[in-house]
């Protein structure tokens, strides 16, 4: 089976463990990306971590940055040479990259399918809803990355058989428990270390995490992973709160180094918020850390709760006492936080593992070829 992939994630280099995976399961596969991704985040190279067993090409894009109108200029090309029988559009149905990308492969023959991680039911205006009903009667096949995504499909009227599956998922290999790395004093050592990773963003509550951790008894220190727009005025809130010399942040790792940040963690936090036009989509660094023993404790939006479940903390979102409180606990009681980081640990190698995501997405490719 000749599968292309088209994926501005795939930039990350972690992520591309899945099309190792997929092509393992004896898929011939190209994965299309563009050279780099801007985002609000800020610039990701395209790495190449993990290339085994299929062809990773960068593509050009333009409009790099721009959500809903980027699109790659060659990609009819780039088909026409590779001629493929199916091609997986990474991206959201509304998307001009998605409806070009979705033609390019009607023009050479393939069987196109989209994925999809929006989970709030919005009306898009012309000509995103044309992008989106073309797409929706052009594909026979979509992934929904959660429930509430499929729910949404249905509700906007699409027809097709609906997969709900995450968009990637972890290397239990090499997210794995392990020795904590040591900080840079023994002070630093002895403290209880809390950490966030992924975008320093309005909507990822950072600033209650900082309130929070701002009231907690004890050492402790907290790092948060990451950059984007709120650098700035996190900053300037951890100065305010009196707390500046125990937060790092403003560091944005390479994804090949993000084991061993989760290991040197006692706790991971993902204190999302809900806003009118998003909520958390899934938390991939949630499974990242749980994968490598770190306990977690997450807020109430979207996925989240059931992403965690009981392997895991859940505190209502928006709340900076019940944050707080469920912080204190863990960094208070050694023996809770084992429990979790051991059925955190399980509950990916249940659902979580690239291999099981793989396998999954190949059995979606089996049913487009087969005309389901």
């Amino acid at each position: 089976m000749r599968v292309v992939m088209i994926s501005k994630a795939l930039v990350v280099g972690a992520y591309q463990r899945k099309a190792e995976e997929i092509a393992r399961l004896g898929v011939d596969l190209t994965v299309l990306t563009p050279r780099r991704w801007r985002d609000r985040r800020g610039t990701q190279e395209a790495e190449r971590l993990h290339t085994d067993g299929y062809e990773l090409r960068t593509i050009p894009v333009l409009f790099n940055g721009a959500y809903h109108l980027h699109f790659y200029p060659t990609l009819v090309k780039a088909l026409r040479e590779l001629r493929p029988e199916v091609v997986h559009v990474d991206e959201e149905p509304y998307n001009l990259a998605t409806i070009l990308g979705v033609r390019a492969a009607r023009a050479v023959g393939a069987k196109p399918l989209f994925f999809t991680w929006q989970n709030l039911m919005r009306r898009y205006p012309p000509p995103f809803n044309w992008f989106e009903r073309i797409v929706y009667r052009a594909c026979a096949v979509a992934i929904a990355g959660n429930a509430e995504a499929r729910d949404v499909l249905v509700r906007k009227g699409y027809a097709g058989e609906i997969t709900v599956l995450p968009q990637f998922g972890v290397d239990p290999d090499i997210f794995r428990p392990g020795a904590a790395k040591k900080g840079e004093s023994a002070e630093k050592d002895d403290a209880f270390h809390i950490g966030y990773a992924g975008g320093l963003l309005p909507e990822k509550g950072l600033d209650l995490l900082l309130r929070a951790c701002s009231g907690l008894e004890g050492d402790w220190r907290l790092t948060l992973a990451g950059s984007g727009e709120e650098l700035d005025a996190l900053r300037a809130l951890a100065s305010s709160c009196g707390i500046g010399d125990r937060v790092s942040l403003g560091v944005r790792l390479p994804s090949g180094e993000m084991p061993d940040f989760y290991r040197s963690l006692d706790l991971l936090a993902l204190p999302s918020r809900t806003r009118p036009n998003w909520k958390e989509q899934f938390g991939r660094v949630l499974i990242e850390a749980m994968a490598c023993g770190v306990p977690v404790v997450g807020s109430s939006s979207g996925e989240i709760p059931n992403v965690i479940a009981d392997a895991g903390a859940v505190f209502p979102e928006g709340d900076i006492c019940a944050l707080r409180a469920q912080m204190q606990r863990l960094m208070e009681d050694r023996a809770a936080r084992n429990r979790l980081a051991a059925a955190g640990r399980q509950r990916v190698l249940a659902r979580y593992t690239m291999a099981e995501i793989a396998r999954r997405t190949v059995a979606v490719y089996s049913a487009v070829t087969n005309g389901h």
